[in-house]
């Protein structure tokens, strides 16, 4: 049989009485767009990071970044450092507003942004830094929230794959003074279709973020600054509400799934290498990645035997037709080595133990033959 690379099945079948409740409700009372259901969704959130963020709800975990792009007045001549091992949405939301991407190198160890690197990039046209928190951890936003502030900059942190996750205490999207997460199906905690939201310790830039995404709008038809059309719809806020009740319980549940695989394929460099947690950072195992030196054979056997596998990310930003002229940044040799490496395997709450072993089992007997 073959093994479902995330099972939303499962999850539905867990929560389907509260999904289908909460559905009911807004579809009795018919306030599709910005219904209460929003704006309970958005405390329930803000509290879920920490005290004194605001959370904005949006269409997309791409459109959170445009909004938070937008409010700080990001565009033409201006220069946004990031990663180019992630999603194309982090570097295609700067290059949208007219500015520039930056691309600094990742460490190999966790796929992250080498926050080492980041000091010599900053030119006198930066503004912003995006750290991507990539596979469920953050990126060391501490050391980059200090270089950040040294030289007046803001950091925004991309923590679409992160929500959950916490570095010394704190969580992912409560770490800088911007963060963006995306509640797209996959995601460690998804909606039934596209949504994200923006978190900010900034009141001012609170009230900007919530004009954008209705058009600018500070009250109905009073366009105070440019904006776009990108509220996150009812329904899907009531689907994040209903998944919240289980989301502790499913993090603690992807921890142990991710403790399984660490201790069932360890030891098998060099033909496989995991992917490091640093000690100071947990991780919600948005996915559970590898570096495997023979992935086409590996993925392969897999495959033979009913088991998915995926690849986040195949072609490094800066190596994108889109963005070869476009971008700056100095040579990203981790950044290509972890795309030609890396292996996603199947993940998620519900994996059973079953197939699990049956995952570890099969990478163990190909790599060892």
């Amino acid at each position: 049989m073959t093994i479902p690379f995330i099972d939303l099945a499962a999850q539905f079948a867990a929560i389907e009485p509260d999904v289908r409740t909460r559905m009911d409700r807004v579809l009795a009372h018919g306030q599709f767009i910005m219904g209460p259901e929003v704006a309970e969704m958005e405390a329930a959130l803000a509290e879920f990071v920490g005290e004194g963020r605001e959370c904005i709800s949006c269409a997309s975990g791409t459109e959170a970044l445009l909004i938070a792009l937008m409010a700080l007045g990001i565009g033409p001549g201006d220069e946004v450092i990031t990663t180019p091992f992630t999603f194309v949405a982090t570097g295609e939301m700067i290059a949208l507003l007219g500015a520039t991407p930056v691309f600094v190198d990742v460490r190999l160890e966790d796929a992250n942004i080498d926050e080492r690197l980041i000091e010599a990039a900053i030119t006198a046209r930066t503004k912003a830094i995006i750290p991507v928190s990539l596979y469920g951890q953050p990126s060391d936003m501490v050391a980059i929230e200090r270089i950040a502030d040294a030289h007046g900059l803001t950091v925004i942190e991309d923590a679409a794959q992160s929500f959950g996750a916490e570095q010394g205490g704190v969580r992912s999207c409560g770490l800088s003074r911007l963060a963006t997460t995306s509640f797209f199906p996959s995601k460690p905690l998804g909606c039934y279709g596209d949504g994200g939201a923006i978190f900010t310790s900034d009141p001012e830039l609170a009230q900007a973020m919530r004009e954008i995404r209705v058009h600018g709008q500070s009250k109905r038809y009073v366009h105070t600054r440019i904006g776009v059309g990108g509220r996150m719809d009812t329904l899907q806020c009531a689907v994040v509400l209903a998944k919240m009740t289980r989301f502790g319980e499913e993090l603690d549940l992807r921890a142990e799934v991710a403790q399984r695989y660490c201790d069932g394929l360890s030891g098998l460099d060099p033909a496989l290498r995991l992917i490091e947690v640093a000690t100071d950072r947990t991780s919600v195992w948005a996915q559970y990645t590898v570096r495997v030196t023979d992935r086409d054979g590996l993925a392969a056997a897999l495959q033979a035997e009913g088991i998915p596998t995926a690849v986040h990310y195949p072609v490094p930003l800066n190596d994108q037709p889109a963005y070869r002229d476009l971008a700056r940044g100095g040579a990203t040799p981790n950044a290509r080595v972890l795309a030609g490496t890396v292996m996603s395997l199947p993940m998620s709450a519900d994996l059973s133990m079953q197939d699990q072993m049956r995952i570890i089992a099969t990478i163990k007997r190909t790599l060892q033959s």
